[in-house]
């Protein structure tokens, strides 16, 4: 029997004894510039927005809570459990506000605020579209 070409995680194919020639992920397509960006537009102002993404993530049960670190008129930086940074930017754009959210793992919690914000009225979008 052939002994394994990689151990852990690796993005070549390796030998398993249970599952034969196999690939498995590399550590590195974990990097930090692939971290989640996530991002809508909506009928806020971005105060308004980045006032809702305090409220939003203080509000949070237990491990996905987090609190306003650094602000400015543009973003909201938030630590939560474990040193986790959620980083949360709205600036105006045209017909409405552009916001977005990154993060390493809160991610689903940043899709879930980014679905709360007010969207566009209709208008605005297909107006855009023309």
């Amino acid at each position: 029997m052939r002994e394994p070409s990689c151990v852990g995680l690796s993005l070549v194919l390796g030998w398993s004894r249970l599952h034969g020639l196999a690939q498995t992920i590399h550590s590195s397509s974990m990097s930090q510039r692939d971290r989640s960006l996530q991002k809508t537009t909506t009928a806020l102002t971005p105060a308004e927005a980045l006032a809702a993404a305090k409220i939003f993530f203080s509000r949070q049960n237990g491990i996905y809570a987090a609190f306003p670190e650094q602000e400015s008129a543009t973003h909201i930086t938030l630590r939560g459990q474990g040193g986790e940074e959620v980083v949360i930017a709205a600036f105006p754009d045209a017909g409405g506000t552009k916001v977005t959210g990154s993060t390493y793992l809160f991610d689903q919690q940043v899709a879930r605020f980014l679905s709360t914000l007010a969207p566009l009225p209709l208008e605005v979008v297909d107006a855009g579209d023309r």
